[in-house]
């Protein structure tokens, strides 16, 4: 059987939205699959295609593993810790992520299992990756063990994992991979919002140096107690509004603004800030549209939004341009 759960994108309250100002966001047409298969024996194995990665473990060496990386997230908390060092390789977040809804839920392995996961979400940009495969992941385990699907289940044991990788996730990825569609988001809660109708560009910079969780980080440690995510909130209810009545001045406005925001807080890298400038230069708008970057030169994924493909600029940037749509439904079983 096959699960698959779509990507991500923000369109504004990247950063915000962990301080528990709203965030708007939509699912789209990049998803991961995990196909789920019996096999011999007792062991479970995981086999990350797009890592190259297959690992097999008994049920006793995943319990060994939840504590210590619970162990080690209890040191980042403490400051002990980087949020990098809490899993020692990527298959673990999905170890985690087994065990725990295997024990959560108290379902019984009476015979060995085989868990394939894939993407086609570009990895470490924005997007939503971890949060789409591990939650086609835990869709698939639930569905072969006849478990009902509860989406708020579904959502609570992503963010389990997802805390192991980000530090403090906001929600908004598994909120989004769970139930696909459009929504502004706030402290767990969310209102539908309708998919946006004009053209989306997604621009790849280039993978950032810093991670999701480093970048949170270093945005909570210097900007905490900042008032500027009152203008946050604004940008973000402004442009919720301006989706709604298909305003694309006032939706090109707000993106230019939210671009901004985000310079100021330090996760625009030189580089990108200089492309955008160039988008906004013709008439478009332009913003990174996950955490960003506080070092290096790549900033992850930038959202373009223009009435033509930035095509040219792209090229002499060595930038990777696709088009992209809205996903209106969620994590779900196709097979």
């Amino acid at each position: 059987m096959k699960a698959i759960a779509p990507g991500k994108l923000i369109l504004s309250g990247e950063h915000a939205v962990v301080f528990g100002r709203p965030a708007l966001a939509m699912a789209i047409d990049r998803s991961a699959q995990s196909i789920i298969t019996a096999t011999p024996g007792d062991l479970v194995s995981f086999n990350l295609v797009d890592f190259q990665s297959t690992d097999s473990f008994t049920l006793r060496a995943l319990r060994d593993m939840r504590q210590r990386v619970l162990r080690n997230y209890r040191l980042f908390l403490d400051g002990e810790l980087g949020i990098r060092d809490v899993l020692y390789k990527p298959v673990e977040l999905f170890e985690y992520m087994f065990i725990n809804l295997l024990d959560g839920l108290h379902l019984k392995l009476n015979e060995g299992l085989s868990i394939q996961t894939r993407s086609d979400i570009p990895i470490g940009c924005g997007l939503g990756s971890s949060a789409a495969t591990v939650l086609s992941a835990a869709r698939a385990v639930g569905h072969y063990f006849r478990v009902d699907f509860r989406p708020d289940w579904y959502y609570r044991y992503s963010m389990e994992a997802e805390k192991l990788q980000h530090g403090y996730p906001s929600g908004v990825d598994s909120y989004i991979a769970v139930h696909g569609g459009c929504a502004l988001f706030r402290q767990g809660a969310a209102t539908s919002v309708p998919l946006p109708r004009f053209n989306l560009y997604l621009v790849n910079t280039g993978t950032p140096e810093a991670t999701t969780g480093e970048c949170v980080v270093s945005v909570r440690e210097r900007h905490e107690h900042d008032p500027i995510w009152n203008d946050f909130e604004a940008v973000t209810l402004g442009l919720e509004a301006a989706i709604r009545a298909n305003d694309m001045d006032a939706i090109r406005a707000h993106i230019r603004e939210n671009n901004r925001l985000l310079t100021r807080i330090g996760v625009v890298p030189e580089k990108v800030a200089r492309f955008i400038a160039s988008v906004e230069q013709r008439g478009g708008a332009a913003k990174v549209c996950g955490a960003g970057s506080v070092r290096g030169e790549h900033g992850g994924m930038v959202l373009v939004v223009d009435d033509q493909p930035p095509t040219k600029l792209c090229q002499d940037y060595g930038y990777i341009l696709t088009s992209v749509r809205g996903d209106p439904l969620g994590t779900r079983i196709i097979d």
